[in-house]
């Protein structure tokens, strides 16, 4: 059977038409591969499934959940560990029609029971530990009509994924869903606020898959090794093998390195995509081992600010053929923009170290962005007079077609973060920038990080922390606020590097002094004259890199110890 390639364009559209697409060009290529365990002699023995064996186990997984009841517009909580599993429920559920929803389980059990309450999921499909809360915190899941335990019950009765696959016919005719209907529900991480549902219809995810193979030539014969499990579902749909990484994808900090590259080397992977904290170790760990990833044509770093610093330690580890590139966008946008690590190297780095923000690139066509002045409460609809000139620091907004519309059934957060434009609308990021004379965005941390003074002095934390991360025994630094805007303080935390921490009053002193002789020197910083040193920043639990200045900003002001 011929398949037509999926058009996100076109009226009817549904994001699952891709597996059985590449299914029918390339039957026998690796989908998903996945490190099972080890053999006598410490070897990783790996599991796989081919296009045409995922497409038929998912045909399966469809079938036996639409005769469930788990169907179109079924709003489905997926809590599943990355896996075969996953990736064949996730195209199950876009192939019903039903509505996956993701969060991420790292933001802790209460957020998360806070998202399951305020989105209302009529159908559950989880490892037994989910199923287990579901039991005791029968509150939170109330809603819930249709459960499915991904391996076995424990003291609850009901259906599992082996007898929904069993009950299973293959092949399964894909829902018809329109490309503007509801495809999934994924979660913001919470960093940055409260999380939010963001609502992805199936035009969405298909003009994210289209772009992310232009920005980044992706061809068909690649392997992928994801560090982030959303990522696994686009490399099925651009036809790549995905390589499972044996890793805790809510503790991406805590990575090991050497198995992240054992999965690289053992499978020959192309493409990897993750945090900076996972790439940290990684770099590391493979110069000093002096290991070379000969395979890898490019590497994916996103999630957080990206340093020049670390760009240039993980191009170390790569064969001179490959870049690194630092995608820049969110949840609700991506990939907004994109810039290879050679051009931030020579261009955005070194002003990068003297406070000009981090250069972030151009938007991946057809997606625009704009700066417009900052303001705190709804922006009702776009005008001119809010719009800022090049050179002018303000917030970033953004449209596209990868851009979502809505927060699911949360009103006020759509308000807050959507403006109207014409018959179309403009998403905000929430994040501060501006776009220089030759058309590059530059980001300079989150807008509700600024710090307003009484004298009328705004400080952006990307910016000022960039001067006093020039220190060599700073790992990294973070502006907070002491005080409420517009009559705040100024704060600078530091957390030096391994080793460096001051054990007395006068190696406290002795830094202290060394990062004024260097603040001091910029008109940016010459006013801060607070530093407080901290042991290990509070950061965000997607990608254990997002600095949570809220936190430090209660710090500063003493309403926490």
């Amino acid at each position: 059977m011929n398949f037509e390639k999926p058009d996100y364009r076109n009226e009817k559209f549904n994001i699952a038409s891709y597996l059985p697409y590449m299914a029918d060009l390339m039957p026998h290529k690796r989908a998903v591969i996945f490190p099972a365990g080890r053999d006598k002699a410490g070897r990783v023995a790996y599991t796989h499934l081919t296009f045409s064996q995922l497409n038929e186990e998912c045909d399966r997984y469809a079938d036996g959940l639409n005769k469930y009841g788990i169907g179109k517009g079924v709003k489905t909580l997926l809590m599943v560990r990355p896996s075969l599993e996953f990736i064949a429920l996730a195209f199950a559920l876009f192939k019903t029609g039903a509505v996956p929803i993701l969060i991420d389980p790292g933001m802790g059990i209460f957020n998360v029971l806070k998202c399951v309450a305020g989105v209302g999921p009529e159908a559950v499909i989880a490892v037994p530990e989910v199923h287990a809360a579901k039991s005791i915190l029968r509150w939170y899941f109330k809603s819930v009509k249709y459960s499915v335990t991904v391996g076995k019950n424990w003291f609850w009765r009901g259906l599992t994924l082996d007898k929904i696959k069993r009950h299973g016919r293959a092949p399964f005719e894909c829902a018809e869903t329109l490309a503007k209907d509801p495809a999934a529900i994924l979660f913001t991480s919470g960093s940055t606020g409260p999380a939010k549902g963001v609502l992805y219809e199936h035009r969405m995810f298909g003009a994210q898959v289209e772009l992310l193979k232009e920005a980044y030539k992706f061809e068909e014969n690649e392997t992928e090794l994801p560090g982030f499990p959303l990522f696994a579902l686009f490399n099925v749909a651009l036809g790549m093998s995905c390589v499972i990484p044996d890793m805790d994808p809510t503790r991406p900090a805590q990575v090991d390195p050497s198995k992240i590259v054992e999965g690289i080397l053992n499978q020959g992977v192309t493409n990897t995509f993750g945090s900076p904290a996972i790439w940290n170790r990684v770099a590391d760990y493979c110069n000093e081992k002096n290991i070379k990833l000969n395979s890898i044509k490019r590497i994916l770093i996103a999630g957080a600010p990206v340093s020049g610093e670390l760009i240039g330690r993980v191009k170390k580890m790569l064969p001179e053929t490959a870049d690194v590139h630092t995608p820049y966008g969110a949840t609700e946008s991506l990939p907004l923009c994109n810039i290879c690590g050679n051009d931030i190297l020579k261009k955005g780095w070194p002003e990068t170290k003297k406070g000009a923000g981090i250069l972030v690139g151009r938007p991946v066509k057809p997606n625009a962005v704009k700066i417009i002045k900052i303001i705190d409460g709804p922006v009702e609809k776009l005008d001119e007079s809010i719009i800022l000139k090049p050179g002018e620091i303000g917030e970033i907004i953004a449209s596209g077609p990868i851009v979502t519309k809505e927060y699911f059934c949360n009103p006020k957060a759509t308000a807050a973060a959507k403006i109207k434009d014409g018959n179309g609308f403009w998403h905000r990021m929430g994040d501060a920038g501006y776009i220089d004379e030759a058309g590059d965005l530059w980001f300079c941390g989150r807008k509700d990080h600024r710090v307003e003074t009484a004298e009328g002095r705004v400080y952006f934390s990307v910016k000022c922390e960039a001067v006093f991360n020039n220190h060599p025994d700073v790992f990294r630094s973070a502006l907070a606020g002491q005080g409420k805007r517009p009559r705040q303080t100024p704060v600078i935390f530091i957390e030096p590097r391994p080793g460096k921490f001051p054990q007395n009053e006068t190696q406290k002193e002795r830094f202290i002094k060394e990062l004024f002789e260097i603040s001091k020197k910029s008109e940016l910083t010459a006013a801060i004259d607070r530093i407080l040193f901290i042991e290990k920043m509070p950061v965000d639990v997607r990608h254990n890199a997002k600095i949570f200045r809220e936190k430090l900003s209660d710090i500063a002001s003493g309403s926490a110890l």
